[in-house]
């Protein structure tokens, strides 16, 4: 973080870190709650196993993505109009980590309470992810917000290893002592809820509210206003709208790997906890590398192609998962997730705020974060009904999640990036 040159004026460097270390601490609650722990705990554990768990808890995941998606344009325009992503982010953070660490009380049969802690922590985090990410057009200049961003994504991942790291270290310690699942996945909680906490303190700290109140406060019904004015002028940002219609498609099929990949590698590969948590880990590492190596590349290759990229990379780890009846074959496969899952989230989050309009970027990122949680609903609640459907067969819900990156790539190539970034700058 170094580079002054990809940096808006007065912005320092120290910044820059204090915003990536909120994806640090965020992505914590994302990797062991979502990905790799809690959720195989609650079809496995809370829901005894039976045939209605991985639907139950797809749902589960769904309402709370519905709540944000009506809730998150109105809260973006909000902020853009009274300066207050900074407040509105304390608020998400202290939600978010007070039901992470309430998930500590969830034991075999909780269904119902697992099932509202997990809708209301989730509801925190998704627009918290929202409210972060509208501070990058703040500090990356516009043809620098992918190594920015990608500064956020390799972080956050780093984080999300640390965490999960910390919990394997504790999982370990609790099975030599002859601990089950029930006993020690609660404390994991507890530890996921710890980090969040204090990784995020740099961000509170340090970060600056650079906007400026756009209307009066108390004007609820303004910042609704503006949601409906920019939906009314779609037309001036029809490459922007058309990639928020590509994220849902692609953005379906990530999410489904994030929020079943635990699930998935112990229903139909045969992995115990320790095992999915140590791949989970090498996943985060291969994340991180893969936002990285993306992040320097994309300025230069363009957003677009880099996103083709990544989305071939994901049709190829579908195919291989679903062919593969080995471990081996779906630790390679895995990994190729992760690679396509730092870059893809770092390009999708660089692309929208190259094509907002200056005077709007949280209301867009709002936009962005609402196409981010439809596909969060429409990725894992398809794949949770096919497994219900076809009595819990994993590998067929798995090649249907290939279709979603398939029409996604297709999408993109109709999007014009350079046309997009013009009538964002006509815009503003």
């Amino acid at each position: 973080m170094k580079d002054h040159g990809v940096l808006m004026p007065g912005v320092r460097p120290r910044e820059v870190w204090a915003w990536a270390m909120y994806d640090f601490a965020n992505s914590g609650y994302t990797t062991v709650v979502v990905t790799a722990v809690f959720n195989a705990y609650f079809v496995g554990v809370v829901a005894a196993g039976r045939s209605w768990g991985t639907f139950a808890w797809t749902l589960a995941l769904s309402v709370s993505y519905a709540i944000i998606i009506v809730t998150a344009p109105v809260l973006g325009a909000y902020a853009d109009a009274h300066a207050a992503k900074k407040r509105l982010l304390a608020v998400t953070t202290v939600g978010c980590v007070l039901g992470t660490a309430l998930l500590g009380l969830i034991g075999p049969g909780d269904v119902a309470l697992a099932f509202l802690l997990i809708v209301l922590s989730n509801v925190f985090f998704g627009t918290g992810e929202n409210i972060v990410a509208a501070f990058l057009p703040e500090l990356a200049r516009g043809e620098a917000v992918g190594k920015v961003s990608a500064w956020g994504w390799s972080l956050g991942y780093i984080g999300g290893l640390i965490t999960l790291a910390l919990c394997l270290g504790y999982v370990m310690f609790a099975r030599a002592q002859g601990h089950s699942e029930a006993q020690f996945v609660p404390v994991t909680m507890l530890i996921t809820a710890g980090v969040f906490a204090l990784a995020a303190a740099p961000t509170f700290l340090v970060l600056k509210e650079r906007a400026k109140p756009q209307a009066r406060a108390g004007a609820a019904f303004g910042a609704l206003a503006r949601v409906l004015d920019t939906l009314r002028h779609a037309r001036k940002f029809k490459d922007l709208l058309r990639f928020l219609g590509c994220i849902v498609l692609y953005q379906s099929g990530v999410q489904t790997v994030i929020a079943l990949a635990a699930i998935y590698a112990q229903e139909a590969m045969g992995f115990t906890t320790e095992d999915t948590i140590l791949l989970v880990l090498l996943v985060n590492i291969t994340a991180s590398l893969g936002a990285v190596l993306f992040g320097q590349w994309q300025d230069r290759l363009g957003h677009r192609k880099t996103l083709a990229l990544t989305l071939l990379g994901w049709c190829s780890m579908v195919l291989i998962a679903y062919l593969t009846t080995g471990k081996v074959g779906f630790w390679v496969a895995a990994n190729i997730a992760g690679l396509c899952l730092g870059a893809s989230q770092s390009a999708g989050r660089a692309l929208v705020g190259y094509l907002a309009p200056a005077d709007r970027h949280a209301e867009f990122f709002g936009l962005w974060g609402l196409a981010v949680k439809l596909a969060s609903i429409l990725g894992p609640l398809t794949y949770g009904a096919v497994t219900w459907i076809t009595g819990n067969d994993h590998r067929t819900a798995m090649l249907i999640t290939g279709a979603f990156f398939v029409l996604g790539l297709a999408v993109l190539t109709s999007i014009d990036p350079e046309r997009g970034r013009r009538a964002a700058i006509a815009a503003a």
